[in-house]
């Protein structure tokens, strides 16, 4: 028992001792490339812009802008609807499956200002389901791109019902851009919703059913 005590500090003070004589250490990979390239651009574009990119505060900005970049665009090079194929199963339910009030950050293609919001997502299988975490992810895919919202719906709307192929699919996004909110028309409470539907969702009684479930709290 003493033995384990003694181990125990031993531990203890030698996980002090790397916590105040190791530098912090972040894991992350990325393309040497790509930073590299990346890096130097935004470095110039901080000096055209005015400022002097080797003052304390700036001159590690360059390099993380350029990983945000590229993490904020890895959707190029992700593939939604293998992600969707991975976790489909043969299912006989065939009624109307919803996944609302999920979160969305994506990156305007006219001025590389944030858009956000939530999209809405509803199918009715056709003899198959789909892992419900996979719906959100191919949100994603398409979200981490250089977008427009038009497309943006478009693109998760198509994707599911080429690859899932189910009865009718159905997608709602509300999102709030910046590019309105902190220049140009600078109306910062304008929202923009788009919309768009496949098979049974073209049924307007069936769309009216998905319009009143995704705008309604479950008690």
């Amino acid at each position: 028992m003493i033995a384990l005590l003694i181990s125990c500090i031993f531990c203890l003070h030698l996980l002090k001792f790397n916590s105040e004589n190791m530098p912090y250490h972040k894991f992350e990979e990325y393309n040497i490339q790509v930073t590299d390239d990346v890096k130097a651009r935004y470095k110039s574009i901080i000096e055209d812009l005015g400022e002097d990119s080797e003052r304390e505060g700036l001159m590690k900005t360059p390099e993380r802008a350029s990983k945000a970049m590229q993490f904020l665009t890895q959707g190029y090079h992700q593939d939604a609807s293998e992600i969707l194929k991975s976790a489909m199963f043969k299912e006989s339910y065939r009624e109307m499956v919803i996944v609302k009030d999920i979160e969305l950050y994506s990156l305007c293609e006219h001025h590389i200002l944030p858009f956000f919001g939530k999209a809405h997502i509803a199918y009715i299988p056709n003899g198959h389901i789909v892992g419900l975490s996979k719906i959100p992810r191919i949100v994603d895919v398409f979200a981490r791109r250089l977008q427009v919202q038009e497309r943006l719906t478009e693109q998760i709307l198509d994707c599911i019902n080429d690859t899932l192929k189910p009865e009718g699919v159905a997608v709602v996004i509300e999102a709030s851009h910046m590019c309105m909110m902190m220049r140009g028309v600078q109306k910062q409470n304008s929202t923009t919703t788009t919309s768009g539907f496949r098979g049974a969702f073209e049924n307007m009684e069936t769309r009216t059913e998905f319009l009143k479930l995704i705008s309604e709290k479950l008690s």
